[in-house]
């Protein structure tokens, strides 16, 4: 990488912090080798609410249960979690940005027969779950059975919805496959493998971290413990939502998945991480494999910069990780833009903007 490109994307990240996010972090792969890895407004090392990050993760481990024989994509939900089963309605759901109103996909009044939703579709959202509820709002003993019990939002397979309900239901499965809970068994299956020292769930120190929102449900700025309320609610340890992590630790997850499809390492096996990346649902310019977003058409995407092989995913606080295959690229980028509070964003321009920087600078 030459230096003028460096500076660029130095300049980049410079002009960046004050503006788009007090903290952030950068780390850039190609061909395995670190090209570029930054930060600005804190020092190395510090761990970032990875926010929906932690979905692949959540993801991640399923698979390797997979190919294990623990679990099987197509088995029905309800096969792991046996409360999850029956008729239900479909409805409107609340609107997690705007409290008081109410998000309706479909005018379809029908029902959903919840224990033919199987594993896969939780993975590429289109259980025909809602988006979010709002689960840190019931009382502790009932929260799980909120979800369990939850109604949908649409026709199973009719739409694509990308919904936390649906992450959290797959690491409840998860958990029952794994025979342990959450935390260890992303250990165990994912974490540890790969070496990731620093990811962990919350809480954790303070100073070690960047602050997020301020919460006006618990009354702070959060710092150390999960932004998400609902991740909070359920003891801070969710398939959606939980894990902190340095951006090294994010990078390794993307290399991981790209020696996989490179043939350079067994994590998992090649067919399954291809079958994670081959398109499986598509609703307007979302497309969504496994777990991860695919290359979309849209111009404002973070991907669009990409080859139309890239794959990857964002989180609400500011974060994402991206791979470029025809590239041999990973980005992983970490911020706590979610600080400044969450009207009149800017995250998604500036990671366009990244993603722009990068591709010019490896010169393709």
């Amino acid at each position: 990488m030459a230096t003028a490109n460096r500076a660029a994307l130095s300049r980049l990240l410079q002009a960046s912090v004050g503006q788009v996010a007090p903290a952030i972090a950068v780390q850039v792969r190609q061909g395995g080798e670190i090209i570029h890895d930054e930060t600005a407004g804190c020092v190395a090392d510090t761990l970032f609410d990875l926010a929906s990050l932690t979905k692949l993760w959540t993801v991640t481990a399923a698979l390797r249960l997979a190919a294990a024989g623990k679990l099987t994509l197509d088995q029905p939900v309800s096969d792991w979690l046996p409360d999850f089963t029956g008729e239900r309605p479909i409805r409107p759901y609340e609107n997690p940005l705007q409290p008081g109103e109410v998000v309706r996909v479909t005018q379809n009044d029908g029902t959903v027969d919840a224990g033919q939703v199987r594993l896969r579709q939780l993975m590429i959202h289109t259980s025909g779950l809602p988006a979010w509820r709002p689960i840190y709002l019931q009382p502790a003993g009932e929260r799980r059975r909120f979800v369990l019990d939850t109604f949908f939002s649409y026709p199973t397979g009719t739409r694509v919805v990308y919904s936390d309900l649906g992450l959290i239901l797959l690491a409840w499965a998860l958990e029952q496959a794994a025979g342990q809970p959450l935390a260890a068994a992303i250990a165990r299956l994912v974490t540890e493998p790969l070496r990731q020292d620093t990811t962990a769930y919350g809480p954790i120190t303070p100073e070690r971290t960047v602050p997020t929102e301020f919460c006006r449900w618990r009354g702070r700025r959060i710092r150390g413990e999960v932004h998400d309320e609902n991740a909070y609610s359920l003891d801070g340890v969710a398939g959606h939502a939980g894990l902190f992590a340095a951006v090294g630790d994010v990078a390794e997850l993307g290399q991981a998945w790209l020696d996989v499809l490179q043939g350079q390492s067994d994590f998992l096996p090649v067919e399954l991480a291809r079958e994670a990346i081959r398109l499986q649902a598509e609703d307007g310019p979302v497309r969504r494999g496994l777990g991860w977003a695919l290359w979309s058409p849209s111009p404002e995407s973070a991907s669009h910069p990409l080859s139309q092989e890239a794959f990857g995913h964002t989180g609400f606080t500011g974060t994402s990780l991206y791979i470029d295959p025809a590239r041999e690229l990973v980005i992983a980028c970490l911020t706590n833009e979610v600080y400044n509070g969450r009207e009149n964003r800017l995250i998604g321009a500036f990671r366009l903007a990244l993603h722009e920087t990068v591709c010019e600078e490896i010169g393709n």
